[in-house]
């Protein structure tokens, strides 16, 4: 390959930027990057999980977008003073996040698909997008302007992102989501005053500062900071900026007595038809318990009947026939005096039943401290009459999968309830719809923790054409295969909360790792007889009390013990049997209409169930707009983003470069240079999400490993950037850096899974010490090319657009790969982008700055 004639414009300044200088740009990139958090977290309360992708996407964009304009009104920006230009354009990013948060708090959208949803889904789009379009303008002017000085500022760019990762969990803990976007503003304004008291002589063609614009400029950020403070202090109870609009619903005020957010979700109380229900990011809900287990069998006095029904005010409610009816009671009937270990207990249904039927020890694991400390221990102890509190109770705040897998204790029931996490990280669409606990992996150490009549009881929703619980099913009959039992097909049973005939139906699957007995068999057919609700969805046709034809007349008579039997099992239930039959679920699943194969660890997807073959087809014509409308309308949110994130780079960062630049010469060396900031952008955003997925797991919550990943990254590769200044003299050195990028890489595809599973169960202190000796080292020699290549091309604005375009394209693009071959092919994709960056790297000009 050549070399390209591609000289480095000259810098206005060589030296080390100024304190002053480095502090702003600290400040600017640690509001950026708060803001672009907290409105991931923002966004999974007020639209839904799959659009908080928007925010990592609308923030790459904008600051692409910000490059591009940097590069084709490059004459006109040096005009300006570099200190008064970063004033001016923190003063408006400031001013854009309050706005942002205006639209984005009272503007509805709903899922519907439907034109007024597109267009205000555009408006918080572009409202979204104007802070992060200032930065990039500020950031890639600066950078044109800097020359040698780029790895310093480059690496104070990284700095105060890792500041943002680090200080985002306690400023949700502590003030909210609402309140840190008022405080990324805050910083905006405080950077403007940095800028405006910075003085240089400025080039040639420069308008230098007055003293007067000066002292205008400060007092105008000083007074924009001073008034976000005022408005954090004055909303922290959230009565002044909070949510308004919730999924495309109008909140009702009356019925919220308590709300409080935190980095894992939003958590309100509401009042509902005379009880209370816990709402986590205003979708998922738990009913709040409201009797002493001592009583649990007595009829309580209802709360009042609506009007016009005709019923009295208060009528009989007895909590035992309620709780007993549901399909997860089957574990209690069947281990009435059992150790339970429920994972996600929520208002504790599960606690209630496990304690009421005489379980001695019930051991809670719930991972959202909001839930245990401030509801259940909390505000409502008395309501619930102090249930969590009780010597049989054993509450932790912890990760389900990480507890058990760290707990020595073995348990009768290994119960999990609806659990899904719902929470939004800037991961990508299908961040929180992956789900750890799911995994083959996971039921694996689930069967381990069990005593040896033990059992596992997971309920999910299920609907017309089964999925859900029936890749419950597979999961678990993949993990028995592999630990040893190789006919499981008497291990299972499956109980219907209803005859599958409508969308949303929750589904018990009970499994062992022995079969179950005919005693067992007994218990659930009579458990089932006495609840005309449930419906067992297997019985087996060598039950010995019964034939078949007579087993299943028994099972579905009439109720009241008369007539003949009035209908067969369900369609639904066929599924079932067959799966359980075939004892083969990969088999099974390539011939079945969804995708219920058990999944892995390497590719969690657990929720995602709809083929991508079938996507678009089966959503036109109804599939999956029941209860899981919301988790498969992500693959066609995806599929938009990454259609929306081509066209946007094309409309608003290719386009304005090649028609502004369409007199040069497409010289070789200069697209090879260019590609080059392309790759490394994949290669990083890669490397990135991948990674986030992978720990999150070992860190126990996606946002942990958010936080975590990307603060080390970030850190790491800051100081890696101010290390390339020196380090980097010659094409030999970044091949070399390159090089060892694509080899650790692929040494983390190799060797990572086996580490952090080893780890899953330690402290979590020791889990960071872990996270940043793993990371460190890759982060370090990351933040190297780019700054490089930054020194050795002389169109600095379109190299940073660029970058910031295949970031765009890049963090759809690497949940793609992972959902369809899993993080390890994601992994080897940013390796060879690494690789391809080295190939291109040779067209860049060796720097003239030195070293």
């Amino acid at each position: 390959m050549t070399q390209a004639t591609i000289a480095p414009e000259p810098a206005v300044t060589t030296q080390t930027p100024t304190k002053a200088v480095i502090s702003a740009v600290v400040l600017v990139s640690m509001a950026s990057l708060l803001l672009e958090l907290a409105m991931t977290r923002l966004f999974s309360v007020v639209l839904f999980y799959h659009f908080a992708f928007f925010a990592i996407s609308v923030a790459l964009l904008g600051l692409g977008s910000g490059g591009v304009f940097a590069h084709i009104r490059r004459a006109w920006l040096q005009r300006f003073e570099i200190g008064r230009l970063g004033a001016w354009l923190c003063i408006l990013a400031a001013l854009f996040i309050l706005t942002a948060i205006e639209v984005v708090l009272h503007t509805p959208v709903s899922l519907e698909v439907t034109g007024e949803n597109f267009a205000k889904l555009t408006i918080i789009y572009l409202a979204t997008a104007m802070p992060f379009f200032c930065t990039g303008l500020l950031f890639s002017t600066l950078f044109a302007r800097s020359g040698a000085a780029i790895s310093h500022l480059y690496g104070a760019d990284l700095a105060g992102g890792s500041l943002a990762c680090l200080a985002v969990v306690p400023l949700l803990n502590l003030i909210g989501a609402p309140n840190a976007l008022l405080l990324a503003a805050m910083l905006m304004a405080v950077a403007a005053g940095l800028w405006a008291g910075k003085s240089t002589a400025g080039r040639v063609g420069e308008n230098p500062a007055r003293p007067a614009d000066k002292l205008t400029l400060r007092g105008l950020a000083g007074a924009l900071a001073a008034g976000c403070a005022i408005l954090i202090v004055a909303n922290h109870s959230g009565r002044l900026v909070d949510v308004v609009y919730a999924k495309g619903v109008l909140r009702d005020l009356q019925s919220t007595e308590f709300a409080k957010w935190n980095a894992i979700s939003r958590v309100e109380v509401k009042t509902q038809d005379g009880g209370r229900y816990v709402v986590i990011d205003a979708d998922a809900t738990t009913a709040v318990m409201n009797v002493d287990p001592a009583r649990w069998d007595v009829d309580q006095p209802s709360h009042p009947t609506p009007t016009g029904t005709g019923l009295p005010e208060e009528s009989g409610f007895n909590w035992k026939e309620s709780l007993m009816s549901a399909a997860p009671a089957v574990a209690n009937v069947l281990r009435p005096r059992g150790d339970f270990a429920i994972i996600g207990p929520g208002g504790g249904v599960d606690v209630m039943r496990a304690v009421a039927n005489g379980s001695p020890r019930v051991t809670g694991i719930e991972i959202n401290p909001i839930i245990v400390n401030d509801v259940m221990r909390g505000k409502y102890a008395d309501y619930t009459f102090h249930l969590y509190d009780r010597p049989q109770v054993h509450i932790h705040v912890q990760d389900g999968r990480s507890y058990i897998r760290s707990s020595r204790e073995k348990y009768d029931v290994v119960q999990m309830t609806l659990v899904d996490t719902w929470a939004s990280t800037a991961a990508g669409a299908f961040a929180l719809s992956e789900n750890n606990l799911y995994t083959v992996e996971a039921f694996e150490e689930y069967f381990e923790h069990l005593k040896p009549d033990g059992m596992i009881a997971i309920t999910r929703w299920e609907f017309h054409e089964p999925r859900e619980a029936l890749r419950v099913v597979s999961q678990a009959m993949e993990a028995l295969h592999r630990i040893g039992v190789a006919d499981p097909r008497s291990h299972f049973v499956v109980i219907a909360d209803g005859n599958l005939d409508e969308d949303g139906r929750p589904v018990l699957v009970l499994a062992k790792r022995s079969p179950f007995t005919q005693a067992e068999y007994a218990l659930v057919a009579a458990h089932e007889r006495a609840n005309r609700n449930l419906v067992w969805l297997n019985p087996p046709d060598n039950f010995r009390y019964f034939t078949s034809k007579q087993a299943r007349d028994i099972l579905w008579r009439s109720r009241d013990g008369s007539g003949p039997a009035i209908r067969d099992l369900p369609p639904a239930a066929d599924a079932f049997g067959r799966l359980i039959d075939s004892n083969d679920p990969q088999q099974f699943a390539r011939d079945y209409p969804y995708n219920v194969a058990p999944v892995s660890d390497s590719a969690p997807f657990f929720f995602f169930t709809l083929k991508t073959g079938h996507v678009i087809r089966n959503i036109m014509a109804g599939t999956g707009r029941g209860m899981d409308w919301r988790i498969n309308l992500g693959v066609v949110v995806l599929g938009m983003l990454l259609v929306i994130s081509i066209v946007a780079v094309l409309a608003f960062l290719v386009l304005p470069l090649a028609l502004h630049d369409r007199a040069k010469s497409p010289r070789p060396g200069r697209l090879f240079a260019l590609l080059y900031f392309i790759v490394v952008g994949l290669g990083y955003i890669t490397v990135e999400i991948a990674l986030i997925q992978r720990f999150v797991l070992f860190l126990g919550h996606p946002t942990y490993a958010l936080t975590v990943v990307v603060f080390l990254l970030l850190l790491s590769s800051g100081a890696g950037s101010v290390a390339a200044n020196r380090w980097i003299a010659g094409s030999g050195r970044l091949l070399l850096v390159l090089g060892l990028i694509a080899g650790l890489v692929l040494l983390h595809v190799f060797l990572l899974p086996h580490i952090l599973s080893a780890g899953v169960g330690l402290p979590f202190l020791l889990k960071l010490l872990i996270s940043g000796a793993v990371l460190l080292p890759l982060g370090f020699l990351m933040g190297m090319p780019f700054p490089t290549g930054l020194r050795r091309v002389d169109t600095v604005e379109w190299a940073w657009a660029l970058n910031a375009a295949a970031s765009v394209l890049g963090s759809v693009m690497a949940m793609v790969i992972a959902i369809h071959f899993g993080l390890t092919l994601t992994l080897f994709c940013a390796a060879a982008a690494y690789l391809v960056a080295a190939l291109c790297s040779r067209a860049l000009q060796p720097s003239s700055a030195g070293v």
